[in-house]
């Protein structure tokens, strides 16, 4: 346990932010499946619409700090190929 008061408050802090990170991260994957549902479904159009309202989802993760440039990279490159193969 933190003894200090400047200790006390990181502690809150950390956890403040833990919250709120968790929260992010949950939404961006809400999103994602959201997709994958479509994509699941067969309807290139829906899922087409349900990607376009993920990406800027998972960009502003990479923004924030909760995922790197990769990660969001491979997230949205994976989407897109599933997409693509529903279209033909």
């Amino acid at each position: 346990m933190a003894n200090s008061p400047q200790a006390r408050k990181r502690a809150k802090q950390a956890d403040v932010r833990r919250n709120h990170n968790a929260s992010m991260r949950s939404r961006a994957r809400t999103y994602v499946k959201k997709t994958l549902a479509a994509i699941h479904a067969g309807n290139h159009g829906d899922a087409v619409a349900a990607f376009k309202l993920t990406t800027p989802i998972i960009d502003g993760m990479v923004n924030k700090g909760l995922y790197t440039k990769n990660k969001s990279a491979r997230i949205k490159s994976r989407l897109n190929d599933r997409i693509k193969a529903i279209a033909s």
